[in-house]
């Protein structure tokens, strides 16, 4: 008869438990097959050991791809699944750095996609200003040349918002007086 299973949900101890049974060509393995399952799992990998020319590149994507749609076929917009792209990163490697890029570039893409089709939701627009707000305390961490330069490319996302109304680019200016200079 099979041993009867818990009436839990399994954890991360529970896999641990069963990871710590596997010699090291068994969890090779077992890597190898999560590898190949799926491209979130190589984005992580390849993420976490700093292979590839531009580990940023499907982070950016997926950004676009969720934040900044195709319109003309009618994809849908999820700032959800936008946002999940940056936390994907920040859990495969969490580097300041990049973080800041990819904040920066989900900024640009929400303005540029509001601007470009005139899509004006209430709900993606605050989450443009909290994405806003989290990459400017965020690179301000970051090196005096780094922040020069992200800082310059949110002032712009800033006098793009300033068309959208709901108060966006008015949101930002103060959110820059908080945590930029402005020039």
């Amino acid at each position: 008869m099979a041993k009867r299973r818990s009436k839990t949900k399994p954890s991360w101890a529970d896999v641990k438990e069963k990871l710590a049974e596997f010699d090291r060509p068994g969890l090779l393995d077992l890597i190898h097959d999560l590898y190949s399952a799926n491209n979130d799992n190589r984005n992580f990998l390849h993420t976490r050991f700093g292979l590839g020319e531009n580990v940023l590149r499907p982070y950016k994507k997926n950004i676009k791809y969720w934040v900044a749609p195709d319109v003309f076929i009618n994809q849908e917009i999820s700032v959800s699944k936008g946002k999940q792209a940056i936390s994907d990163y920040k859990k495969a490697i969490g580097d300041p750095q990049g973080l800041a890029e990819l904040m920066v570039f989900y900024c640009e893409c929400v303005a540029h996609f509001s601007m470009e089709y005139g899509y004006a939701d209430e709900p993606y627009f605050d989450a443009l200003v909290r994405m806003f707000e989290h990459a400017l305390k965020l690179q301000s961490e970051l090196s005096a040349d780094l922040q020069k330069s992200l800082l310059s490319r949110l002032e712009s996302v800033c006098k793009i918002s300033h068309n959208f109304g709901y108060g966006v680019g008015d949101d930002m200016d103060y959110l820059l007086g908080e945590y930029g200079e402005r020039e």
